[in-house]
């Protein structure tokens, strides 16, 4: 029966291929989980099941305990399973420890590495994974995504900061070594104007690989009334009712566009792995809510009454989201083992030390080292783990150059640069 029916089957692919898509959301959740109302997990809840986002990225998240609650019950309902990133808390501040993470799709995505970017104020947190595909064998579809909370307020000095964390996310892009690697940097980004220092650095052809925005909207975001559709904050007119200090959050109603989904540019060009045009949006936002609480009655439109006010209740900002499709065959079935063995918990390029965590449940009991290599294949050191979740190397008696490390009994390999 195959052999005499190749046009059907390719008919079958053709329509198969269509359907081959990854949703992104990005969702600044607003020092979740302790921020009022209680039980956000469940208001969350509403709004995912409504959007179905197989990569899942958020920033201020306050505790592991809260990423379990996203993952237990805001996804529970998905229609496939989800798994999260390891939680580390924020290595750049000694006093906030709001952090960002990924959640995904297990079905669509495998987590390979993670590892953390100190920088001024908060961690830049980078992910890699690679497409579920039948074809991942042969020709693998790499995706880089790092997540950011730049920092906030108006004024040249916080300008200045938030263009020195631009800055290295735009140096961790230098290491990125696999062909044709496909990057997201998202974030709330806090930019008030396309003019500012940090988001022309996110673009600048300069960088190792070139960054653009999806919907390219230029100009002075802030209350502006052309550039209304966009404003991803601020949800409420009024924070009366959501605590007091910085736990009430922001107010002033819908006036900014500080959430960004960016994206490299071959997903401009690619056949294999390519943004959905017009499917970048700020979730929630019908383009008639300046100045004015997201769930107004006024703002109405395409987005429910019911999802407006979900969002309303679940955080000072709204999601963005954007659509990718794949011309590869997404597995029907979980073939991978989701949690990475060991990943950076410090950036992957040092001078004195490198830390690593180890997910010391995949450890067997023949895993007793951790053993570096230089390109010559030899072994420079090896570490004992003795059951072990963080691991610190002191590498400063290394030579400058790439490393490799390999615990004991597995195949799995991270990369650092000794400067």
């Amino acid at each position: 029966m195959k052999r005499i029916l190749p046009v059907f089957l390719f008919f079958i692919g053709f329509i198969g291929f269509s359907q081959e898509t990854l949703n992104a959301m990005f969702y600044n959740l607003f020092r979740f989980p302790s921020a009022p109302p209680a039980n956000r997990e469940l208001i969350l809840k509403e709004i995912l099941n409504e959007y179905q986002p197989d990569l899942f990225m958020v920033c201020e998240l306050e505790t592991e305990n809260g990423a379990d609650l996203i993952l237990d019950i805001s996804l529970a309902d998905q229609p496939d399973v989800f798994d999260r990133a390891v939680f580390y808390p924020n290595t750049s501040s000694s006093t906030d420890f709001i952090q960002n993470l990924v959640f995904f799709n297990t079905r669509k995505l495998t987590l390979v590495n993670q590892q953390i970017h100190p920088a001024p104020y908060r961690d830049i947190n980078q992910y890699s994974f690679i497409l579920n595909t039948e074809e991942a064998e042969t020709s693998p579809i790499h995706l880089e995504v790092f997540v950011a909370h730049l920092k906030s307020s108006t004024g040249t000095t916080n300008q200045q900061a938030r263009l020195e964390m631009v800055e290295v996310f735009a140096m961790a892009l230098e290491y990125l070594t696999n062909p044709n690697t496909y990057v997201l940097f998202a974030g709330d980004f806090n930019f008030y104007t396309s003019s500012e220092p940090g988001y022309q650095k996110i673009l600048s052809e300069d960088n190792a690989i070139l960054m653009i925005d999806p919907i390219d909207t230029p100009g002075s975001w802030h209350d502006s009334n052309n550039l209304k559709h966009i404003h991803t904050q601020c949800t409420r007119v009024s924070n009366s009712g959501f605590g007091t200090g910085a736990g009430a959050g922001a107010s002033g109603g819908m006036d900014d566009r500080f959430d960004f989904i960016m994206m490299s540019q071959n997903f401009t060009t690619s056949s294999d792995f390519y943004y959905v045009e017009g499917t970048y949006k700020a979730y929630g936002n019908n383009g008639n809510c300046l100045n004015k609480d997201i769930n107004n009655e006024d703002c109405s439109g395409s987005y429910s009454q019911i999802l407006r006010d979900n969002l309303y209740w679940m955080s000072d900002h709204i999601p963005v989201v954007m659509q990718f499709e794949t011309s590869q065959t997404f597995l029907s079935k979980l073939v991978y083992e989701q949690k990475p063995l060991v990943w950076f918990n410090s950036s992957s390029i040092g001078t004195d030390f490198i830390e690593l965590g180890i997910n010391t449940n995949r450890l067997s009991s023949e895993s007793k080292n951790i053993y570096i290599y230089n390109l010559l294949g030899q072994q420079v050191e090896a570490i004992p783990i003795n059951g072990n979740p963080f691991i610190r190397l002191d590498i400063n008696g290394y030579s400058s150059g790439l490393y490799i490390i390999r615990i004991e009994n597995n195949n799995e390999l991270l990369k650092f640069i000794r400067r």
